[in-house]
């Protein structure tokens, strides 16, 4: 019974920065990578950030070097730091453990003057 609970998401301007969380619950967090994915509307799921278990991180070209992901073991939460937010980047964003296939409820991020 894994639970992963989001936060962070809301409305900002373009330019703008963003911090995501997840905490995750009735799992062995250090053991499994962890991944940040987003849908918008009309558009197909996209992986934007895994983090493994050994830290090797990996971003989709549209959201490199504005975002980035970690993760805090002892919390058992992984995080998505999102700068320079672009129109582009609205979406809802989930929260995903890997090898387990477990998700988040999801989170919306909207970018908007």
């Amino acid at each position: 019974q894994v639970q992963l609970v989001e936060s962070g998401g809301g409305l900002v301007q373009p330019g703008g920065s963003l911090r995501l969380s997840c905490a995750a619950s009735g799992t062995i967090f250090s053991i499994y990578g962890m991944g940040w994915y987003r849908q918008a509307p009309g558009k197909q799921r996209e992986m934007v950030a895994i983090i493994t278990s050994n830290t090797i991180t990996r971003y989709a070209d549209s959201v490199k070097g504005r975002f980035t992901i970690s993760r805090d073991n002892a919390k058992s939460t992984v995080y998505l730091q999102m700068n320079d937010l672009k129109p582009e980047d609205t979406a809802v964003y989930y929260c995903n453990q890997l090898e387990t296939a477990n998700w988040g409820q999801g989170t919306q991020v909207t970018v908007s003057s």
